[in-house]
């Protein structure tokens, strides 16, 4: 006899099938279910052909409307889809690029990050029109008119190497985030370590947000020289723990761990982390 799913438990203990997921993300009555059903299809990796599905049409909702316009749903369906590593959904995903919702433009963006497909750098590209003098905040809104951070770290993931100027502009914004974001993405289309150091700089800064932005980068782009400033920056532990997780990744890839064994750099970088615990 056929045994039921395996449910699968959140971190607030609650539990669903994949089979209960499906069902509460195609049903419309509770707008609730589908936003959570959506969140946990993601959270758990749930990649089947009906998962993917149920979230491409997800991104079309116009049920589930927040009181400032926006599509909470499609937001969850973009980043779940982000997670699932499926690149047929690649295309819904860059349609949401033109969607009126910033949250939704923005989780497509770091979804489309996610999934590595150059095929979205044109659309990547075209949110940077007009550059740094278009990239102006929103009225009565706390954000610009669009993604930059999102977008600027999607077009450095995914190689456009053809955007570099389009992408330099930005380190000139106003926003010391955006320039964060400009400074990493040209780090990774141009292996010049200058850029890293501007963003090493940063982890002085005063504004506690700023250094904790910088350390992210850092750790996202895998900075080895960067493991001991990033220890010794002023934020939480947790964040250092984190940033310094994504150094060590990335250097254990580029000497071909574990075949190659830890490399003292490596040990280092462990070293650092079994402090901060």
């Amino acid at each position: 006899m056929a045994q039921d799913p395996q449910p699968l438990v959140n971190a607030e203990g609650e539990s669903l099938t994949v089979d209960q997921a499906l069902e509460n993300l195609r049903q419309t009555a509770d707008t609730g279910l589908r936003y959570y059903a959506a969140w946990w299809l993601g959270r758990f990796r749930v990649a089947t052909p009906e998962a993917i599905a149920g979230l491409v049409l997800a991104l079309e909702d116009e049920g589930d409307r927040a009181p400032d316009g926006g599509y909470p749903l499609r937001r969850n369906a973009a980043r779940a889809l982000g997670k699932l590593g499926d690149r047929t959904v690649v295309p819904a995903l860059i349609q949401c690029l033109d969607c009126n919702d910033y949250y939704v433009r923005e989780s497509a963006a770091q979804a489309l990050e996610s999934l590595g497909d150059p095929q979205a750098i044109p659309a990547l590209r075209s949110l940077l029109a007009g550059g740094v003098a278009a990239a102006v905040a929103v009225p009565d809104k706390p954000h610009l008119v669009q993604p930059y951070n999102a977008v600027l770290e999607a077009l450095g993931t995914l190689g456009a190497t053809d955007a570099i100027d389009e992408i330099s502009s930005f380190l000139e914004h106003e926003v010391a985030q955006v320039q964060n974001a400009a400074t990493r993405a040209l780090y990774q289309l141009t292996g010049e370590a200058a850029y890293c150091d501007r963003l090493v700089q940063r982890l002085q800064e005063p504004n506690l947000q700023l250094r904790r932005s910088a350390m992210m980068d850092l750790g996202a782009i895998g900075y080895l020289p960067a493991a001991q400033p990033i220890a010794a920056t002023l934020a939480e532990n947790s964040l250092k723990l984190i940033a310094l997780q994504g150094v060590l990744e990335s250097h254990l890839r580029q000497t071909g761990f574990p075949k190659a064994g830890l490399t003292d750099d490596a040990r280092q970088v462990l070293a650092l982390m079994d402090e901060l615990l």
